[in-house]
């Protein structure tokens, strides 16, 4: 029987996904990144350099932790649910009090820059078009301020890595609330830089070379201790002199202008540069970080404070008992400990140790619609994208920033209609079935 002229046609994100890239297809179009998740990272490892793919695609020791997460995925599968009315479906979700299109968020990714010069713009204009928050990073690229002039209307969270400097934390804090973030993201596992082979074979750390450093650079309080440093400190250790040498002090001298207000020339020959880089190593990390100190935290913003690095239920918990916002499931996509706990496997048991007393963020592994749909009903309240985003934007800029994004709204829209479900709120862990 033929279907009725009259029937509502299915709808929802999957299938303007699909009519987009089928009707393109007439016309010899195909999508601008690959939508296999595999064959995207691989687009995007021919079109960046070796040190960017081995800072963005590389993990902690052998990358054992990388490859847990992804077979921790492979442990559930989805029941698929027929004959049940799925023609209207809702993706929204309800997070930090604003209804939100879908339950996906940008997870921060710093130097963007290694990838394309104006990632950072590029990244949040694309997460505006498709409603999705974008956590900045603390290591961007560009100033937090430019990134919300770039995408006014956006949705933003601010990511904070708790540096030595109490005073820098809190000028950080305090901009990010002048620049219209909704929440902040204390980073709470980077304490130490994990132990990254790929950018050790290569010798090569962004931060040395005055990349990824402009959300200090352009904060008074930052500037104030690089001045005193460039005071007080002796002459620069001598480097012995190659190309490499001096591309990299080319590229201080670049990312230090704001610092000098000179141009090129001025900048190569100004102490506040070289001074920069070595107050960001000196403050950057705070080994002896405490709970005790993320209460400090409430006295420099009003906006929710979610802790991101959480894999053990003891601290979401402890996270929930401190007055924190949310929790953020994470082991920072396998970048910071070989051999840690996949972030799948516990996300069940923080979910009830936190008993709905907050929200629960999730990543580390998720490459897919269908991966994102496992996290959901597994508990999650939002899921956050890390490295796909950053791959579709080395292969096509902001489209393909956006195309990725589409694509797992799309697949997950389709497993949502597949499984029998018409909201993510009907999503439980009788969806799935473990391995």
């Amino acid at each position: 029987m033929a279907d009725s002229e009259d029937a509502p046609a299915p709808d929802g994100a999957g299938r303007r996904a699909q009519s987009e890239i089928y009707r393109a297809g007439v016309s010899g179009t195909t999508p601008a990144v690959p939508v296999d998740p595999r064959a995207l990272a691989e687009a995007a490892r021919r079109r960046m350099g070796r040190e960017a793919f081995a800072y963005i695609a590389g993990g902690a020791g052998s990358e054992r932790t990388m490859a847990a997460n992804r077979a921790a995925f492979e442990r559930w599968q989805v029941w698929p649910r027929p004959l049940r009315d799925v023609a209207e479906r809702d993706l929204s979700i309800d997070l930090f009090g604003v209804r939100r299109p879908s339950p996906l968020i940008l997870a921060p990714l710093g130097v963007m820059e290694m990838v394309h010069d104006d990632g950072d713009a590029m990244i949040a204009r694309a997460a505006d078009r498709a409603g999705v928050p974008y956590a900045l990073s603390a290591q961007a690229s560009r100033p937090m301020e430019d990134v919300a002039a770039a995408a006014p209307h956006g949705s933003r969270f601010f990511q904070l890595y708790w540096s030595s400097s109490d005073e820098l934390n809190a000028s950080l804090l305090s901009r990010a609330e002048q620049a219209g973030c909704e929440a902040i993201v204390v980073t709470v596992d980077t304490h130490l830089l994990g132990w990254r082979t790929r950018d050790l074979d290569l010798a090569s750390l962004p931060f040395t070379r005055g990349l990824g450093i402009a959300q200090y650079t352009s904060d008074p309080v930052f500037r104030r201790l690089v001045e005193h440093r460039a005071r007080v400190a002796g002459p620069s250790p001598s480097v012995r002199i190659t190309p490499s040498a001096v591309r990299a002090g080319v590229s201080i001298a670049r990312k230090g202008r704001p610092l000098t207000g000179e141009g090129l020339r001025g900048s190569l020959a100004s102490p506040l540069p070289r001074a920069a880089v070595e107050t960001f190593l000196d403050v950057f990390a705070t080994p002896s970080l405490t709970w005790d100190d993320l209460a400090k935290a409430r006295e420099w913003t009003t906006l929710p404070i979610i802790v991101k690095g959480i894999v053990h239920p003891d601290d979401a918990a402890r996270a929930v008992d401190a007055g924190l916002d949310g929790v953020w499931v994470s082991n920072h996509g396998g970048r910071q400990i070989d051999r840690s706990v996949p972030t799948v496997d516990v996300l069940p048991g923080i979910v009830d140790r936190v008993g709905g007393a907050v929200p629960v963020v999730f990543d580390s592994g998720v490459r897919s619609g269908s991966d994102a749909f496992v996290a959901l009903a597994l508990g999650a309240s939002a899921v956050a994208i890390g490295r796909p985003y950053a791959y579709g934007l080395a292969v096509a800029g902001e489209v393909g920033v956006r195309e990725v994004l589409r694509n797992i709204v799309a697949e997950l829209d389709i497993t949502l209609g597949l499984s029998g479900h018409t909201r993510i709120a009907e999503v439980g862990r009788d969806a799935l079935r473990a391995v």
